[in-house]
This record gives structure tokens, sequence and C-alpha cells, in this order.
């Protein structure tokens, strides 16, 4: 007599299902990806995590193999890709093929890798391809390759070429009917332009993307025979824990696998005991219980980096304030579905579960952003009197500052109307200050006026005065009128310096999206600035530091900047002849050099270092700088 185990019902939470597993929930992806597969065609699977993708590679091996596909498995981390070698990168992935199709037996790695030393290590997979694999499998091939992201974590030359040889694998087909008999799928977290940047080399425009959805009710019937039994309704608790999960496999699986340990209190007709179950051992405290992680995995995704976070949690902030926003399949938007936390359903983005709402709730999101911002109190307080009192809006170093910090990140919406309005409240109180500074200007050209009655007056009476008493008076006179000259000339040079200090604040801020045109502003606030300060004051002493920092900043972070060639050490100094066309450099070398310069466009090949002097002094030839916009 034969008996025969039958797989327990046990529910998995995290990593790949068994093959022969009760409670694995068949989706439309699975019919997709095997079509696809079966026809030939190059597929790839790219979601979140935790979403079944390793289950769904399992299940369709498993049937394709059935079927007498031969199928090889690639999981890019077990390779590695740190402080690993483009050789021993190629190596591993023939490797995971050679074992998975058990080709040992008549083929050697290493001989065979070393017999092929003079091709590099993409040409040598190709080689493989065609030459091993091909002609040792008389079958269908289909090469599986998980975990892709991890891709983008190696130091290699160009990751490009690797999936540029899968599209070759493609395109040899119509010349070499033997490719017919191979094809590739793969899985990973990404998007097609994350992983390969080169349209012309990437298979992705020739593949099937298979789309992987949420459990639906229909789908998930299997994983309600898992607690029968324990609740009086099994269909009912299967829907109360969709509407916590919105169907994601983690979750679900997780709250099943509770339920049938954990099932207290599930009486009969009392299937809203779910709701007790998922925010006890779920949501409350979450950090404490996020095990294996899943909420832990998304929060890290959004915070991973200091550039993005602040516009994914403000995207985020958006459809939380909204219930939903428009899909554009813009970056941001990519890269937020990419965590998990959103889902795209007819072609509007939603929060992908209501867990996930309790849990990344807008207090969080607000503490997430009040760690980013250094303005967030101000920010905060700001849009609490519903964006109405200007007195908590930035200015003046204190929105310099802000700028700065933003000008390399990705913020919310929020963000933008705060900087926006910080700058336009900045503007009209720099109007107003001007208006102020004319009225005193005003003001002292009358004071002059009188002044000058005075003089008037006085001189006449002077005349009529012994010589002594006309020096004396004379003298007064004097004094009284260089007295009223410097005031009114530090109000004209303050009047001129509030201009100018606006001035280099907006050349940093256009540096953001137009870098010539903000150095075209810098340096015309330089020169007028230069005009200024005639009397080599020190630079404590400038009526106006924005322009030199506006020009320092640009000229630091100017996409390009070139240098003078013919010195064997650094150039210490740069002199310009009157006329523009020379340049002499002194170099601790201890050599000096005397440059020609025909035309700007020299100048910029010699050395952008000196290019804000050089237009200073010649700022008749700033429309020649639209030469830079081809560097």
């Amino acid at each position: 007599m034969s008996f025969t185990v039958q797989p327990s019902y046990e529910y998995q939470i995290g990593g790949s299902l068994p093959s022969d597993s009760l409670t694995y929930v068949k989706r439309q992806a699975d019919e997709d990806l095997y079509a696809g597969l079966k026809a030939g065609d190059f597929c790839y699977v790219l979601n979140s995590r935790q979403m079944g993708k390793s289950s769904l590679r399992v299940k369709t091996m498993q049937r394709l193999q059935a079927e007498g596909v031969a199928c090889a498995a690639i999981d890019i981390t077990a390779i590695g890709s740190w402080d690993i070698t483009a050789e021993q990168w190629y190596a591993g992935v023939i490797d995971s093929i050679v074992s998975s199709l058990y080709l040992y037996e008549n083929f050697d790695l290493d001989s065979w890798w070393e017999s092929h030393g003079l091709l590099s290590p993409v040409q040598r997979l190709g080689k493989f391809i065609e030459d091993v694999l091909l002609t040792s499998i008389n079958e269908s091939i289909v090469i599986f390759i998980d975990e892709i992201d991890s891709i983008l974590s190696l130091n290699l030359p160009s990751v490009d070429d690797f999936f540029a040889l899968i599209r070759s694998c493609y395109n040899q087909r119509a010349d070499k009917p033997e490719y017919k008999r191979i094809t590739f799928t793969l899985f990973g977290v990404a998007t097609p332009s994350d992983l390969i940047k080169d349209k012309k080399r990437t298979p992705f425009n020739i593949g099937r993307a298979i789309a992987l959805t949420g459990f639906q009710l229909n789908e998930a019937q299997a994983l309600a025979l898992g607690f029968a039994g324990q609740v009086s309704n099994p269909q009912r608790v299967l829907q109360e824990i969709l509407a916590w999960t919105g169907g994601q496999p983690f979750l679900t699986q997780r709250i099943c696998k509770l339920i049938k340990t954990k099932g207290w209190g599930l009486e009969t007709r009392d299937e809203s005991k779910v709701d007790e179950l998922v925010k006890t051992y779920i949501i409350t405290n979450w950090e404490s219980q996020d095990e294996p992680e899943h909420l832990k995995t998304i929060r890290d995704r959004i915070l991973s980096s200091d550039q993005l976070a602040g516009r994914l949690l403000g995207l985020y902030q958006e459809i939380l304030q909204h219930g939903e926003v428009a899909a554009d399949d813009s970056p941001q938007q990519m890269q937020l579905r990419l965590t998990g936390l959103v889902v795209k359903q007819q072609s509007k983005l939603k929060v992908y579960n209501l867990i996930y709402e309790s849990v990344f709730n807008r207090s969080w999101v607000e503490k997430e952003l009040a760690k980013l911002r250094p303005y967030s109190q101000a920010l905060r307080a700001w849009i609490d009197t519903n964006r109405q009192d200007e007195s908590r809006l930035l200015r003046g170093a204190a929105l310099q500052d802000a700028l700065i910090w933003a000008q390399d990140k990705s913020l919310g919406v929020e963000d933008y109307q705060f900087l926006a309005a910080s700058q336009e409240s900045d503007k009209r109180e720099a109007i107003e200050a001007q208006k102020q500074a004319n009225q005193i200007l005003q003001a002292a050209t009358e004071a002059q006026k009188q002044a000058n009655q005075i003089l008037q007056v006085a001189t006449q009476k002077a005349s009529r005065r012994i010589r002594l008493g006309s020096l004396i008076l004379g003298i007064s006179v004097v004094a009284a009128i260089i007295a009223a000259t410097v005031a009114l000339n530090k109000l004209q040079e303050a009047a001129e310096g509030t201009r100018l200090e606006r001035e280099g604040s907006n050349a940093l801020q256009q540096f953001n999206y137009d870098q010539i045109g903000a150095l075209r502003s810098a340096m015309l606030a330089g020169q007028d600035l230069q005009k200024l300060v005639k009397d080599n004051r020190s630079l404590e002493e400038y009526p106006a530091a924005s322009p030199l920092l506006a020009l320092r900043t640009i000229l630091d972070n100017i996409q390009e900047r070139n240098q003078l060639t013919g010195h064997q050490s650094e150039v210490y100094s740069a002199s310009f002849s009157p006329d523009g066309k020379r340049i002499v450099t002194a170099s601790w070398d201890k050599t000096a050099k005397v440059w020609q310069v025909e035309n700007l466009d020299e100048l910029l090949n010699r050395g952008c270092l000196w290019l804000s002097d050089y237009l200073i002094a010649h700022p008749e030839r700033l429309e020649e700088l639209e030469v830079c916009k081809k560097r």
C-alpha cells in the first residue's frame, strides 16, 4: 500500500512559495507571463517588493518545465555586486545557467573561460549562448533573471552591455533561426529607464510588460480554505482581509496567518474582529511588530535619497489630501509606485490599501518632511493661516539659505508654493525699500537746494564782512557742502546696493533653470558693483555682497569648467590686456605665459576660471556668451 503526502495548508510570509503550496493565488499575470514566454517573447515583471514576483517565477518555471521547456534561473543577488569584476560577474551568470540546466557533466567552465580570454566578458557570454547553450539543448530555453535591480549597484564599465546582449539574441532570430528557441524574462524593483539609458540598446522597447496586481476576491478563494472551521463565514472574513490589504500579497498572507494562529474572538457572525486583529498586530506600534520587514521596507525606499525624499513625500501628501491624483507616469510617480505605497488604478494614483494609509498617515508625512526642511516650522505656520500670514514667509538671508538648500532637491508642491510666496514677498519688500530710499534721496536733494540757497545768502553777506569773517564763513559753508554731498552719496550708494543685492539673489535663483542666463546676470551685477567701489575699500565695507556670492556659486557649480593648459603647475594669477586680446598667466611652476585670445570661444577653451573678470572688463562681448550653451 502506498501513501501520498499532501502538502500542508500553510500561509507563507515573504520569500517564494513552494511549488506545491496550497496558498498560492493564481492571478492574471500567471497567464500573461506563461503565454508570452510560450510565444518566445521577451517579458519583464517590474514591480514593488513583496508583490509575489519570485513566487510567480517559480510557478511559471514549473509549468513550462512540465511541458518540456528547459528553464534556467539566475538570481543576480546570489552572484554578488560588491567589489566584483566584470569577468567574475559574467562568469557567475554562465555558472548559474550551467547549474540550472545540469550542463557541467559535459562542460568545464574554467577551461572554456580561459580559452576565450581574448574576448570581453560580455562577448564570452554571447559566445556561450551560441556555441554551448543552443548546441547542448535542443528544446526551447527560457532564462529567468530575478532581482534584476541589483545590477544597478554593480561597479562595471557598462551594465548596458548586458541588456544589449539580450536584445541582440532577438535581433539575430532573423538570420539565425536557432535563436528563436531562447528567450529571457526579468523580475525586479525598477523601471526600464532605471536599468538602461540608451533607448537604441534596450530590450524593453521590444518586450512585453507583465502587470502584477493585487489579489482579487475571485482569485483568492484558496486562501479562505486555510481558516475554514475557525470562522463561521470564511468568505466574509476573506472580504474583510482584502478590504484592509487591497489584495497586497504579503499583507494578505500575513493576516490569513494571524487568523489561523491568533484567531481569538472570531466567533459566529463576528467577522469584524478582523479589524481588531489588524490594528493590534500590524498597525499599533508597527515598527516593533514589522517582522519580517514589510512596512519598514516601504519607509526606507521613500527616504533612501535625500534629494528625492522631499518630492516623494510631497506627492504622497497630495494623494492623501485629495484621495487620488492623475497618473502621468512621471519619474517621481514611478518611483513612488515602486515603493509599493501607491498603486495606479484607472489612470489615477491612489494609496494601495487601508493599512498603508493608517501607518503612513498625514502625521507621519509631516514628521518626515520636518526632518528634511530647514524651514519646516515657518512653512507649517504659514499653511495653518491658510497661506495668508506673510510674516511667516522667509526673507533675506533665511530665504537665500532655503533656496540654496532646495536647488538640488525635488520638493513637494507646498514647498515650492511657500518658497515662491517668500520670494514674491521679499521682492515686494525690496521694491518698497527702494521707494523709501528714493524718498530719502528726494529729501536729501531738497536739503541740497536749501543748502545752496543758504550758501547764496551767506555768500552775499560774506562779501560785506571783513576778510577774516569771510574766510571763516567760507570754511563753514564748504564743510556744510561736503557733509551734504557725502550724505547724498551715501544715500545713493545704499539705494544702488539694495538693487545689486536683489540682482545677485535673483541670479542664484535663475541658475536653477538657466545657467548661462544666471551667469550673465551675475556678471552684470558684478560689473555695476565694481563701478560702485572704485575706492579699493575692503570687502566688509561693500554695499552689496550677493553679486560676488552669486558669481562664485555659479562658477563653482556650472556644469563645465575648462583649464588653461601649458603650465606644469597651478595658475595663481591672470591679467588681461586693455584690448582684451591677450592674457598673461603666472604659475607655481615659476613660469609666465602670454596667451593670444582671438575670440571668446577660444578664451572659454583655455580657461573659464577668469571668465568673470574678462566679461566685467569687456561687457561689450557679453553677447558671445551663447557659445557656452554648446558646452
